[in-house]
């Protein structure tokens, strides 16, 4: 029998996108988005010296990105949703009040981030 290869692992941004989207589909509450993107983010930083964050500067714009393309299509799916299909039109709304608060998350870590970034010489 010949011998399975073990599967590739993610690149941390793929599988943080594929949480976030995991959340996001469940209909999680925007405050446990939020706390699930800081988990995230610090688990980033404590993987990085704290000399060099350019790497996870650079995840988080690409995050970011993600996000807010989520978002907008999230919001289309709302405008499209047959308001007399109240479970859809809450869920869709959910959907979209997660990825707001997971964008605004990721917005406020990059901040934050630039924010104790060391002075350039």
């Amino acid at each position: 029998m010949a011998a399975r290869k073990p599967p590739r692992a993610l690149r941390p941004l793929d599988a943080a996108l594929a949480r976030l989207a995991e959340f996001a589909a469940k209909g999680m509450p925007p405050g446990r988005m939020a706390r699930e993107v800081d988990a995230i983010v610090a688990g980033w930083l404590s993987d990085t010296s704290p000399d060099d964050r350019t790497e996870v500067r650079e995840r988080l714009g690409e995050l970011r990105d993600e996000l807010a393309a989520g978002v907008d299509e999230a919001e289309e799916q709302l405008a499209d949703i047959d308001r007399s299909e109240p479970a859809a039109a809450r869920h869709a709304g959910l959907v979209h009040a997660a990825l707001v608060a997971s964008r605004d998350a990721v917005e406020r870590a990059l901040a934050a981030l630039e924010e104790t970034a060391p002075a350039a010489v």
